[in-house]
């Protein structure tokens, strides 16, 4: 079975007529009857009922018209679907990123995205970026948003910045005084330290670890933990403090004020990174969306 096959099977339904069906395909009618008989065998099912003069259809042509229209429209339309992907105008946008990203770029991103894609299906998935560096050399995520970290990145990993914030510090609600802001880091410098582990977030905690050492104090870490939410229910709780990027203010956590540190305060910056040997049609449009947020410097 073939597509011209069906073409002819749909023709010959549609006409109910052998001879009519072979001069709208420009085709003579025996080659017609052998191709409807062909096709018929090799199914194994009657569709056309030769009865007398007339031609019908049988119960199972019947059916099997409907599957048949279908499946020539969707053969028709191959073509323009792999247009389409090639433009990145369809498929799967695979997109990972570290936390603090939800709270700043990643809805605006996302959103514009889709209204300029709206057929581009986009996945998202949370990840440390030391994972997101993994999946992506494995080819599991398209692009990730992750605290670059220090060193450069390995080829054929390209980057692009995306912001740089300073660090503030979250601290139990009871512990700051009212109405204030601001705080001297120094005063907070033997306050218990909760914190992500260096494994997962080795850039951020190499930050926090600056700040102790300014002070010429040891990091007291009381309690660590993966998760921003977990990290911020603690401080709530009065375990002690932490120190995050200042994008945290968009949470709101009852029990915990975020002040602003005097001084030279060290800086989060946060990336998108992808792989130059495996950019796919969808990202371009994505990478295409930061030239016109105006990011801090191009890809490098």
């Amino acid at each position: 079975m073939n597509l011209r096959q069906l073409k002819h099977f749909v023709a010959v339904a549609e006409e109910l007529h052998f001879a009519r069906a072979a001069a709208r395909l420009n085709m003579t009618q025996p080659p017609l009857s052998m191709s409807i008989r062909s096709l018929e065998q090799s199914i194994g099912a009657v569709l056309f009922d030769r009865g007398g003069k007339r031609v019908a259809l049988t119960p199972a042509g019947q059916v099997w018209l409907g599957h048949a229209r279908r499946l020539l429209a969707d053969a028709e339309a191959l073509p323009q679907i792999a247009r389409r992907a090639a433009r990145g105008e369809t498929g799967v946008l695979r997109l990972s990123f570290v936390s603090i990203a939800s709270f700043t770029l990643l809805p605006d991103l996302v959103c514009r995205y889709r209204r300029a894609r709206p057929d581009v299906r986009v996945e998202l998935r949370e990840a440390t970026s030391d994972v997101q560096v993994e999946a992506l050399e494995k080819g599991e995520i398209d692009a990730g948003i992750v605290i670059r970290p220090a060193g450069a990145f390995r080829p054929p990993l390209a980057h692009r910045r995306l912001l740089c914030e300073p660090l503030v510090a979250a601290v139990p609600a009871a512990w700051a005084a009212q109405g204030r802001d601001r705080v001297d880091f120094g005063s907070l410098a033997d306050a218990p330290l909760i914190l992500f582990p260096r494994h997962f977030a080795p850039a951020y905690y190499d930050k926090v670890a600056d700040c102790y050492a300014a002070q010429g104090r040891p990091m007291r870490i009381f309690q660590e933990a993966i998760q921003m939410p977990t990290i911020l229910g603690m401080v709530a709780a009065g375990l002690g403090i932490s120190l995050v990027p200042r994008s945290m203010l968009g949470m709101e956590r009852a029990g915990v004020r975020y002040l602003a540190l005097d001084g030279d305060v060290p800086e989060i910056e946060v990336c998108m990174i992808w792989s130059e040997s495996a950019a796919l049609p969808v990202l371009q449009p994505f990478l295409a969306l930061l030239d016109e947020s105006g990011p801090d410097n191009p890809a490098e």
